[in-house]
């Protein structure tokens, strides 16, 4: 079999796997955030929390359990970090020093899961199972929580309220992460990848010194660190590393774990809004962007200039054999089209117009299907904006499922698109300009520039991957990423929410003969320029600078 022909498989065993899933997936969801009714086990969390599961809440009370929860679990990780050398099953490492430390909790709690460490080698047990897949799975719940109140407030007529986040945030974990999670990991065990508690141990003999590896509960990390769309590895090679991603099969699992909620909970939106067909539009739009997405990457990575490239298939460089380009390929597009940063391969040997489609991806917003709950709300942000266009196009009101974009609403929707662009340039022009951080540079010129450009871009967008040529490890790049993480990951949770309000309060505008149909294909394709045209008139002189100068002078 053609490495072409298997990759195109591989494309359409994972369509078929995500279509299967949808629906039912999505139902349940639906049903997650809409029930009165509350679980035991939620009750006893709910009385240990001090929460109140029925109390119903304005916009600028869930931001309040949004930050609140989210500055706690910061704490409680780097405390946990800079304890580590005291704790037991700490595999001997010492504490971790404060600016990584910062780092790392920073990223984690932000669901960007960003690593300027190898796990093997700086974190026990403790920090790894008791802290950051603890933070896999909040962080997740917590994305989800918001997009759901933005549907709610879409779905509201002149209440104001967004329901309650402390219920979301356990709804979301105990009802949909977990049970999840569970038969994830058997499947991962089943395929090879390993699940254990031991300690450091040598693993043979190699040119006259020893190899060690030490164990870990890598397959239930693995699972959640895909399903919560996080990405930090257990091991340094993060989803290349074969305890983690033994084989073809569970490569394709996991691929289908990164994108099973984010593309799901677009029928949860179109069954919490009351119409399935503007869930539909949704999809489609996200669906169309991703298949573009890895469409433009197989083609990049298969075409081939000589007979190395022949020989191989492609582009093989950076790439386990096991996998091979197309396996590669579509879980690079899948990682940096979502908010996952998990990688099987590595990015920075990918082409230079390869290299650039995963930083384009970032740049969207992550949005084609994005991250769990953070790409559904940033879809909608989109459609509002795309609304907000055609309206100006045929001079009327724009509408969204009946409520009006306003001078409030579009204000609102254009600093969340904002934030995460400014953030980037800005940190990556300060870093070019300044003399310490260039030094990070493994390479020089465009691949040394989009190393930087790529690191910003994936700290913003709380994507976590990184083109791994940079050496990150340094207070300036510590720092500096950090703040870009939890800059990224909740300044826009405060236009969301503050939108989701908005649109709560409103009455429902009847439809009429000019309104427009945004459950229609003219509205997907409208929804899918915007997108396009928003990255590229922000990120287009960046783009030109570093992967489309490598590339064309390749």
């Amino acid at each position: 079999m053609s490495p072409v022909l298997a990759g195109v498989l591989q494309l359409l065993a994972l369509v078929v796997a995500l279509g299967l899933a949808y629906r039912p997936l999505g139902d349940h969801m639906a049903r997650v955030y809409t029930s009165p009714r509350h679980l035991r086990v939620e009750k006893w969390i709910y009385r240990a929390i001090g929460a109140d599961p029925n109390t119903q809440m304005r916009w600028p009370a869930y931001l309040r359990g949004v930050l609140a929860f989210s500055a706690v679990s910061v704490l409680f990780l780097y405390l946990l970090q800079r304890l580590q050398g005291s704790l037991p099953g700490s595999l001997g490492f010492a504490s971790i020093d404060p600016d990584q430390a910062f780092n790392t909790a920073a990223s984690f709690v932000a669901n960007t899961n960003w690593q300027s460490y190898s796990g093997e080698q700086a974190m026990g047990h403790v920090v790894q199972t008791g802290g950051l897949a603890v933070q896999n799975f909040v962080s997740a719940a917590v994305g989800i929580a918001v997009a759901v109140a933005l549907v709610r407030g879409l779905a509201a007529t002149r209440t104001g309220e967004l329901g309650n986040f402390w219920t979301d945030l356990v709804r979301g974990t105990v009802r949909i992460l977990l049970p999840i999670s569970v038969v994830g990991a058997l499947v991962l065990v089943a395929c090879g990848a390993i699940q254990n508690f031991s300690g450091i141990h040598s693993v043979g003999q190699f040119l006259g010194g020893s190899q060690e590896w030490n164990g870990g509960a890598v397959a239930s990390q693995e699972v959640i660190k895909e399903l919560g769309t996080n990405g930090g590895g257990y091991f340094n090679a993060n989803s290349a590393h074969p305890f983690e991603n033994p084989n073809g099969l569970s490569n394709l699992f996991e691929i289908f774990l990164i994108l099973v909620i984010p593309f799901a909970l677009t029928r949860t939106f179109g069954r919490m809004v009351g119409s399935l067909r503007q869930g539909y539009a949704i999809l489609a739009t996200m669906g169309v962007i991703w298949l573009g997405f890895t469409a433009l990457m197989m083609w990049t990575e298969f075409a081939h200039h000589g007979p190395a490239f022949d020989i191989a298939g492609g582009a093989m460089e950076g790439k386990e054999n096991r996998f091979g380009v197309g396996g590669s390929s579509l879980f690079a597009v899948a990682t940096t089209l979502t908010s996952t940063g998990a990688v099987n391969s590595f990015h920075s040997s990918f082409t230079g117009f390869g290299g650039g489609i995963t930083m384009l991806g970032m740049q969207l917003g992550e949005i084609a299907p994005g991250g769990t709950g953070s790409g559904l709300y940033g879809m909608l942000i989109m459609a509002v904006i795309a609304v907000f266009i055609a309206g100006l196009m045929v001079g009327r009101t724009p509408e969204y499922l009946g409520k009006k974009i306003g001078t409030r609403e579009i204000k609102l929707a254009a600093c969340y698109i904002l934030i995460t662009p400014a953030l980037v340039l800005c940190f990556t022009g300060v870093s070019m300009a300044l003399p310490t951080p260039g030094n990070s540079m493994t390479n020089s010129g465009a691949h040394g520039f989009s190393e930087i450009l790529y690191a910003y871009t994936s700290g913003a967008n709380n994507n976590g991957s990184a083109f791994a040529g940079l050496a990150a490890d340094t207070q300036w790049f510590n720092t500096t990423i950090g703040l870009a993480m939890l800059l990224g990951r909740f300044l826009p949770m405060v236009f969301v929410l503050a939108l989701a309000g908005s649109f709560a309060a409103q009455r429902p505008v009847p439809a009429t003969v000019g309104t427009l149909g945004t459950h229609k294909p003219l509205f997907s394709g409208l929804l899918v320029a915007t997108v396009m045209i928003v990255a590229g008139l922000t990120y287009f002189p960046a783009l030109a600078l570093g992967p489309l100068a490598e590339g064309l002078a390749s």
